[in-house]
């Protein structure tokens, strides 16, 4: 069966040498109404799959594998997971995507590199859905992430993975047996005994532990700088990104508009229809 969309890797550069960067593609190749979505911390591209197929007729979609997940280079040096590495190979994708602007969908550690690339004069970010995260990211959602990421487990079976992914993403919500599955196909890969590994690199977890003890961060200088039109999905369950949070970020910098989901933690996922519909209506929406 053809695949609904176009591999492609960019090479991408940090202090300690070359590493290709994985993206997959939707859409008509030439059109320049681009969307980028970036995942989170330990998710990848993949996750983006039901948007990009709402989104392919009136977009280029475009989403990519960060640096040691899914399909993309692990780094020889794990320190050099951080932000700033993201934002380096993200502006060198956009580069490569010979676009002057982009709409921009991220989920948690993608929504905070968008604001990152977003703040800065020139931005090419045009529309900015930010997804379950914001300048405010909880202490203690930082904790509870840190309890099982980088971890490394591995799995006999399909199934045995699946009931760990269910267990450590139990904060997304309900979903369908078939949904669970999808999540968890996407973030597994085979071992060569048979069995099944998590996709991501486990030492993405270093540069993440050495912030213990965590505290709150503070992105407020970050997100008032921010000045393209933003759409704000929040979790009504996070606790990632407080409610207190949430309106402080619809009433200062872009005055982001808020869609909360009932039901939801972080992160909201994007399978449902009533998640993607929203992002959707605010792409197309007219300046």
């Amino acid at each position: 069966m053809t695949e609904p969309f176009r591999r492609r890797r960019v090479q991408c550069a940090s202090p300690t040498g070359l590493h290709r960067v994985a993206y997959f593609e939707w859409g008509d190749p030439r059109n320049e109404r681009v969307v980028v979505c970036v995942h989170g911390l330990s998710r990848c591209a993949r996750d983006f799959d039901a948007l990009a197929l709402a989104l392919a007729g009136d977009f280029r979609v475009v989403a990519v594998d960060l640096p040691g997940r899914g399909e993309s280079d692990w780094l020889r040096q794990p320190l050099e997971y951080v932000v700033p590495t993201y934002v380096n190979d993200l502006v060198t994708l956009i580069a490569r995507l010979d676009v002057e602007s982009v709409s921009w969908v991220g989920t948690s550690l993608g929504a905070v590199t968008g604001m990152i690339i977003a703040a800065q004069p020139e931005s090419p970010i045009r529309r900015f859905v930010v997804n379950d995260a914001g300048p405010v990211i909880a202490a203690v959602a930082l904790e509870r992430i840190g309890t099982y990421l980088g971890k490394a487990p591995t799995f006999t079976s399909l199934a045995e993975a699946e009931a760990y992914v269910r267990a450590v993403s139990a904060t997304f919500g309900p979903h369908t047996d078939a949904q669970w599955r999808t999540l968890t196909e996407h973030v597994v890969r085979p071992r060569p005994d048979g069995g099944f590994r998590m996709h991501y690199d486990p030492k993405i977890a270093e540069p993440y532990n050495a912030q213990r003890p965590f505290k709150d961060t503070d992105l407020w200088a970050v997100w008032d700088a921010i000045t393209a039109p933003t759409l704000l999905l929040r979790g009504a369950e996070s606790d990632l990104l407080t409610r207190e949070v949430a309106l402080e970020m619809a009433r200062r910098g872009p005055r982001a508009t808020l869609v909360e989901f009932e039901g939801v933690g972080h992160a909201p996922t994007l399978l449902a229809a009533n998640q993607i519909a929203p992002i959707r209506e605010f792409l197309l929406r007219r300046s």
